[in-house]
């Protein structure tokens, strides 16, 4: 028995001794293969340049700024090599005054390991200006690296900052969701730039070098060229921009130019600030004061801007009115108020407009008649129709993070508040008060739809490298609805050429026009106040905000031009001059012809 027990240990002995040396000599042949590979074999990734943005008549938005970046060989920090570190940083600093000492140190240390042997950025950025002087005697010491470093820059500093956007240094949660940011460093933080930042910063090249043990390059062993320089050509005319700008002056809003197609020619939140200032990174101070401003700078109002609709969206809804419950010759005798349970709707002139119709009640933007036409056809067909025509959903325009806005109504009302629908709603929603909530772009696409029977998708880009971009307008109204539209587009043509119009008085457009003013209440009025306080009197926070929508030619639809200004007052009055001094320019570029 002894002896079996005896066999068994050594032939176990023995087979574990065979197995590992089979292992060591044949199954991990492969792995100490592929270490030694890596050890002799450095594969280095190429950082592609970035795509620059121009507009449709190839003037640069945003290009590559010509710079440079300082690199550190590592662990030079060692006991053995510190006297080399504090040399080298202190001749950057004396040779280059811009640098600062503490700035160079704090973004060796954050990279600087043991398991690092690549060179160590400790300038991300210095321009071809303040390098070239001191370029060659740089470039002769061993312990540094210049290497070419593009900065995003734009030229028109602040000009349609919001659409544009920005690049700045990707943050390690922009790293975790795209590895490929910690070669470039930097992304499209916001606008187009964030919109079309995949396809902007391009792919990568890559290059195999043979090292030696001292990581020293000895041989490159293949080269393969980044993908890059993809260009996004946009349907932006930035000298329009420009213009528009200046008209806007200081006043806080949106303004918006699109053809009818959705291409859109101009495009602007304001106030604006300038993009050059967020590449770099933006100052506490500077930063404290935009973000606290109360005219929010920071907020993309042509996507991100909730407000009322006020009466821009009455054109729908009378639409909706003359093809579900109501017949086109339908009229009201508006008296200037309307009593509803404990409470009075009043419309906004204060004699009323006595016996209204389809087209005055357009055109005189007569409340009334929409609040006695809600209660006739109800918060369903009212919210559904909205909701077809685009409203409450997205545009589908490519700018990030766009906003849906809120088209009320008794579903959406119980899965919010869990609260039942009541009657005056209704009545709210009619005149695109209470929790009625759109964007500009929103209501800009919807005008295009009244314009044409069509619901275009709104788009900035023209050409995505040489690939035209065009997205496909939507048929979205019903066989009775297009039949009756031309009474709409008619009623929509006297609000700014009838005698009466709203808008008429307050127009200079040498093209023939339609369109629609609205006035959306920032804050109540107190049920038993009969004389309102005029807009200009009340205090600039409190004030209306003012819109005006539009499009032109009347007879043949080309573009759409809305304004929207912050605390306005009346539509009209606030936005008239700035919507036909735009029509007067697209005269003069010759985009619409006399």
């Amino acid at each position: 028995m002894k002896i079996k027990f005896i066999i068994a240990f050594f032939a176990i002995t023995w087979l574990t001794l065979v197995v590992r040396v089979f292992f060591l000599a044949v199954e991990s042949n492969t792995y100490y293969e592929r270490l030694s590979y890596s050890n002799t074999i450095k594969n280095e990734q190429i950082a592609p340049v970035r795509g620059e943005i121009v507009d449709r008549n190839n003037r640069p938005i945003a290009i590559n700024k010509l710079g440079f970046k300082i690199q550190l060989r590592p662990h030079l920090r060692l006991k053995s090599n510190i006297e080399n570190f504090n040399e080298e940083i202190d001749n950057l600093v004396r040779l280059i005054p811009v640098l600062k000492k503490d700035n160079l140190i704090k973004n060796y240390i954050k990279k600087d390991s043991y398991y690092n042997h690549d060179f160590i950025d400790i300038v991300h950025f210095i321009s071809y200006e303040d390098i070239m002087p001191v370029y060659s005697i740089l470039s002769l010491r061993e312990n540094i690296n210049i290497v070419p470093a593009p900065k995003r820059y734009y030229p028109y500093g602040e000009i349609g900052a919001h659409a544009i956007g920005y690049v700045s240094r990707a943050n390690k949660k922009d790293i975790q969701n795209d590895e490929l940011l910690e070669l470039i460093g930097y992304t499209g933080k916001s606008g187009l730039e964030k919109y079309y930042n995949t396809y902007l910063q391009g792919k990568p090249g890559q290059r195999y070098v043979k090292v030696n043990a001292n990581n020293q390059e000895i041989e490159e062993l293949s080269y393969e060229s980044a993908d890059e320089d993809r260009k996004l050509t946009l349907n932006i005319d930035i000298e329009l921009q420009k213009y528009i700008s200046s008209l806007f002056d200081k006043k806080a809003g949106a303004v918006i130019v699109m053809g009818v197609d959705g291409a859109i020619l101009s495009a602007s939140s304001y106030p604006e600030y300038s993009l050059n200032t967020f590449v770099s990174g933006i100052s506490y101070e500077m930063w404290d004061k935009l973000s606290n401003s109360l005219d929010k700078p920071f907020t993309n109002k042509l996507v991100n801007g909730l407000y009322p609709p006020g009466s821009t969206i009455k054109m729908g809804l009378a639409l909706i009115y003359i093809t579900t419950e109501l017949d086109k010759s339908w009229t009201v005798d508006c008296r200037a108020s309307m009593p509803l349970g404990k409470r009075v709707f009043r419309c906004w002139k204060k004699r009323g407009h006595r016996q209204t119709g389809l087209i005055k009640a357009i055109r005189e933007s007569c409340d009334d008649y929409f609040y006695k036409g809600s209660l006739q056809v109800g918060i369903k067909k009212m919210s559904d129709g909205l909701m077809r025509y685009g409203l409450g959903k997205k545009t589908g325009v490519d700018l990030p993070n766009e906003f849906i806005g809120i088209v009320p109504s008794r579903e959406w009302k119980r899965n919010k508040y869990n609260k039942p629908w009541f009657i005056g709603e209704t009545v709210n929603t009619s005149i695109g008060q209470g929790d009625f909530l759109t964007t500009p772009m929103q209501i800009a696409q919807f005008t295009a739809l009244m314009a044409t029977s069509k619901l275009p998708t709104p788009h900035f880009a023209k050409y995505i490298g040489d690939e035209e971009y065009k997205p496909e307008t939507t048929d979205v109204l019903t066989a009775d609805e297009l039949d009756k539209l031309p009474l709409i587009q008619k009623s929509m043509y006297e609000v700014c050429n009838h005698p009466r119009g709203t808008a008429t008085h307050y127009l200079s457009s040498k093209v023939t026009i339609a369109g629609k003013t609205g006035t959306a209440q920032v804050i109540g009025i107190m049920q038993d106040i009969e004389d309102r306080v005029l807009e200009h009197e009340m205090e600039y926070y409190t004030r209306s905000h003012a819109w005006f929508t539009s499009y032109g030619p009347y007879k043949d639809p080309k573009y759409v031009v809305l304004a929207m200004v912050e605390h306005g007052g009346h539509g009209g009055s606030a936005a008239g001059e700035i919507v036909s001094k735009i029509y007067n320019k697209l005269l003069e570029l010759k985009y619409i012809k006399e």
